[in-house]
């Protein structure tokens, strides 16, 4: 890691629950490390993890974040001992905890870069929801999910805003209120996982491969793509949505990053921003 990377580390927020880490590559790695508890939220938990992907949203040239769990699960969702002292709050702390949350959850679905995440072992409750922020997830054999608030008296109100965007009304309707174990066949069936491989070596190697592929492309054009999708999805397509789509593109095609790009495929070379090792 350059000293330029070192400074960058210094100022995401240091917790036990949560670390951070920035490769050569600029590809950051945020993983839960709560895994006597299997990963579950807390409150220092939540904080680490909105106190960093607000760092990464603020740093220069991060070009993915790979969400990962200590462990054998990636999140058990909210830690049960933590839900309970909840219980006893007043209606405005729990209505202050409940947006912490959800705050947390924004940050991490609203990060500039992509966020890839690694789904092994149980995911319940509030970590289906972490997976639903991430743009690709690959899940490992054996990855069970639960929605599985209303088993506890409650419901997935502050997940559910992402978790339905990433699978859909119908579905949710299902999993929200019958709380059914599922597996990777069916996470993968509504879109929640993009791959399923065998194992963590398999799990690394497709993270690799998709890392690989984002640093191929032009950093400024991978953040203007993925906020195509976040300001477009689910929009009627109305002539003020197309006519930002024609601004928008105009403003890219005088980028840089365009012309460069542009060069180099006909000069048939490699842009600036690709590694020439690759």
């Amino acid at each position: 890691m350059n000293a330029d990377n070192e400074n960058v580390v210094l100022k995401v927020p240091t917790s036990d629950t949560l670390h951070f880490t920035l490769d050569e590559n600029n590809v950051a790695r945020v993983t839960l490390n709560r895994p006597e508890r299997h990963n579950a939220f807390n409150a220092e938990l939540i904080a680490a993890l909105k106190g960093t992907f607000d760092a990464i949203a603020q740093m220069e040239g991060v070009r993915a974040v790979v969400l990962a769990g200590e462990g054998k699960s990636f999140s058990a969702g909210a830690d049960l001992e933590y839900m309970r002292a909840a219980g006893g709050w007043s209606e405005a702390e729990n209505i202050a905890d409940g947006q912490r949350l959800s705050d947390m959850l924004a940050s991490i679905a609203a990060c500039p870069v992509p966020v890839i995440a690694i789904a092994k072992g149980n995911i319940f409750g509030g970590g289906v929801g972490l997976v639903a922020c991430a743009d690709m997830v690959v899940g490992i054999d054996g990855v069970k999910f639960r929605l599985s608030e209303v088993r506890l008296g409650l419901t997935p109100a502050t997940i559910s805003p992402f978790v339905i965007a990433a699978i859909g009304a119908r579905q949710a309707k299902r999993w929200f209120t019958t709380a059914e174990l599922f597996g990777l066949p069916e996470a993968r069936e509504m879109g929640l996982v993009h791959v399923g491989v065998a194992d963590l070596r398999a799990a690394d190697a497709q993270v690799d491969a998709w890392v690989d592929a984002i640093l191929e492309a032009a950093p400024g054009a991978v953040i203007d793509a993925k906020a195509l999708v976040s300001d477009f999805a689910g929009r009627e397509i109305t002539a003020d949505l197309r006519a930002d789509s024609a601004r928008r593109i105009a403003a890219r095609r005088a980028t840089e990053e365009a012309a460069e790009g542009l060069t180099a495929f006909l000069e048939k070379r490699r842009p600036y921003w690709m590694k020439t090792d690759a």
